[in-house]
């Protein structure tokens, strides 16, 4: 069985006639004829029933018809979608750490590309999908950060998984906390001092080695931690528990508002944000701005950032 066959089934259903239906697919008559034949003899039942007076369907004949007009329908769908270039939008998407550096990257490449030739996604998650995303290409950049502690588990997965990292910059670690925070004020904080507070983690579910944590320092023994799946509830706990959690100290105030700051942790705590994607691939035209917006972001956030590379210029 066929999609031809289906489609003459159905036109010759919808016609009423196999001279119009032969008429409307442009084909003969005894070709039609023909085709209808080898597709009853295949399904062992009759379709329609011929006469002088034109054909008519069987109950059998219905029942078969109401399926191939659903498939029929979706191929239809599948040639718009696919095969019709002409309304085939590109494809952007980008997966990413909790970062909402990484959000607003995203938003100014939308700004400049419009969603009416492109269509853009992009899945803030946890820190195994960004890696997986990207292997499985569902998206083409991943967003993630490097450090002493994680460097090595983290690249060796990247082999395995047959990814590129790409370093965009370093940046010292910072405590992320409510301006009203009691030590919301102070120009650097210890890890001494934040023992009475609660910290706060982004859960890994089933990956949820200290490798995968999205927070440096991971493996402290911290006396009050909370897990919790986005930002938005993170930043909630902030407010009402005086919580706090470790981040890059790259403030993106336009998205999150100005009830929270980021004060610089005391020690030599370094990580290197930078960009995940496919080996042996080039870059669309999308993902290329898309990093220079995050080199932007990062060169516009003072002396706590380091560039790592120029490779892609400033839009």
């Amino acid at each position: 069985m066929t999609l031809q066959q289906l489609r003459y089934a159905v036109t010759i259903a919808d016609s009423g006639s196999m001279n119009e239906a032969a008429h409307r697919l442009f084909i003969t008559q005894p070709s039609l004829s023909s085709t209808i034949k080898d597709l009853e003899k295949e399904l062992g039942l009759t379709l329609f029933i011929r006469s002088n007076r034109g054909i008519s369907i069987t109950q059998e004949g219905e029942e078969f018809l109401g399926y191939a007009r659903q498939l029929m329908e979706q191929y239809s769908l599948l040639e718009d979608r696919f095969l019709d270039r002409s309304q085939r939008k590109t494809k952007f998407s980008v997966s990413a750490q909790h970062y909402s550096f990484a959000v607003k990257a995203f938003i100014e490449t939308v700004h400049v590309y419009g969603l009416d030739h492109y269509e853009f996604a992009i899945h803030e998650t946890k820190t195994h999908d960004v890696m997986t995303h990207v292997r499985n290409m569902k998206s083409e950049i991943g967003v993630l950060y490097l450090n002493d502690f994680n460097r090595d588990a983290l690249t060796k997965l990247f082999h395995e998984y047959d990814l590129e990292f790409h370093p965009l910059f370093d940046c010292d670690v910072s405590v992320y906390l409510w301006k009203n925070h009691p030590l919301a004020h102070q120009k650097e904080i210890t890890i001494e001092q934040l023992q009475p507070y609660p910290v706060l983690s982004f859960e890994q579910g089933d990956y949820n080695s200290f490798y995968f944590a999205e927070e440096v320092l991971s493996t402290c023994e911290y006396p009050k931690i909370i897990k919790a799946d986005d930002r938005a509830t993170l930043l909630n706990l902030m407010v009402g528990l005086n919580a706090y959690t470790l981040c890059s100290g790259i403030i993106t105030e336009d998205l999150n508002g100005s009830d929270y700051v980021a004060v610089p942790l005391t020690g030599e705590n370094r990580m290197t944000i930078g960009y995940l994607q496919k080996s042996r691939t080039e870059l669309t035209e999308l993902a290329r701005h898309y990093v220079g917006e995050l080199l932007r972001i990062g060169a516009a956030s003072g002396d706590n950032v380091t560039l790592l590379t120029t490779g892609y210029p400033f839009r």
